[in-house]
């Protein structure tokens, strides 16, 4: 919300990290990217370009010996139709990754759901373009899921998925309980949308438009 056109992704950065150190917070890796910058790079270490529209801020961050990540994005003015399409999408992926994520369900499984999801949003290979995800806790991911993988969710096991496509992402960091998945990471104030996956539902950080 404090960020403005003509900052450097530089300064988005130390932003960032500041109101992070003054919550005791360590970061660990902080990512932005503006513009154009967000579609060509997945994971974007900070440069001096210039925010224009909008940005996406990155954050895996340590507090009390713990992982937690998460990913926003902050848009001045009016969406396009296909950043719109894009973001209901890669929500809905991530609701499938965060629904599917219960006790003793198989992580492999869970992946495959969520490659299933991206082709049936319109989307069949844009998983291929990044890693989604996976167990944190004591690492920013323990493991990274994919269809191999043959750990089993524990209960009240973290995760953070990352699901993206070609100029936007969804992260939260969740626990796994039999209840359902628990945020970590929730928007707080941040418009959501809610989002249903096989008659469930489960809120995502919306795109925050200024």
């Amino acid at each position: 919300r404090e960020i403005s056109i003509g900052q450097t992704e530089h300064e988005i950065a130390g932003l960032l990290t500041g109101k992070l150190k003054t919550l005791g917070i360590a970061p660990n890796v902080i990512l932005i990217a503006a513009d154009e910058r967000i579609a060509k790079f997945r994971h974007p270490l900070p440069t001096a370009n210039k925010l224009d529209r909008y940005a996406m801020l990155v954050a895996s961050v340590r507090r009390h010996g713990l992982q937690a990540s998460a990913t926003r994005i902050v848009h001045f003015g009016d969406l396009s139709v296909e950043l719109r399409e894009k973001h209901d999408a890669v929500m809905k992926v991530d609701a499938c990754f965060c629904l599917e994520t219960r006790p003793g369900a198989k992580v492999n499984s869970i992946f495959s759901h969520a490659v299933q999801t991206y082709a049936a949003t319109g989307f069949p290979n844009e998983w291929r373009l990044h890693h989604q995800g996976g167990a944190c806790g004591y690492a920013g991911r323990d493991y990274k899921a994919t269809s191999d993988t043959a750990e089993i969710v524990r209960d009240n096991q973290a995760f953070a998925w990352n699901p993206s496509i070609t100029g936007t992402k969804s992260e939260d960091t969740i626990l796994a309980t039999e209840a359902g998945p628990e945020i970590l990471t929730p928007a707080g104030d941040w418009p959501t949308v809610e989002i249903e996956y096989h008659g469930q539902t489960i809120k995502r950080p919306d795109i925050l438009i200024r």
